[in-house]
């Protein structure tokens, strides 16, 4: 696995953390409202690390994974990052990259960890700082 890779990886985890920790904070509020199961199991830790994700990458090209672990989202012909691709990485990014990574992965290590396959839908790459 590339140094670039296991970066990222670490950097997910960081995030998926502090979301995990706003998502707690959230449904405290939420479970008097909505009673439902189904949206505290599934809807709210998603909007949640999608709203944090999208604020901090739109602000700064940096969740804060990213910059502990020294990396930056950038636009592939170096224009500043646009809602549509934010929004576009992060539904590809947690719905279809998976099968796509793992059914061409040589063609993604080739890139040494910079373009993986949500990337690439979204014309982003993942750089070192």
């Amino acid at each position: 696995m590339e140094s670039v890779t296991k970066k990222r990886a670490a950097a997910f985890l960081i995030d998926t953390a502090i979301s995990a920790a706003a998502t707690f904070g959230v449904e405290y509020f939420l479970r008097k409202k909505v009673k439902s199961e189904a949206v505290h199991a599934l809807v709210t830790p998603t909007v949640v690390l999608w709203a944090l994700e999208y604020a901090q990458l739109r602000k700064n090209g940096q969740t804060i994974g990213y910059k502990a672990m020294g990396l930056a989202l950038e636009n592939e012909d170096g224009r500043p990052l646009s809602d549509g691709q934010i929004i576009k990485r992060m539904a590809y990014r947690d719905t279809i990259s998976t099968f796509a990574y793992l059914k061409d992965r040589q063609a993604f290590e080739q890139q040494h960890g910079q373009c993986l396959p949500h990337d690439s839908f979204a014309h982003t790459v993942v750089k070192e700082i």
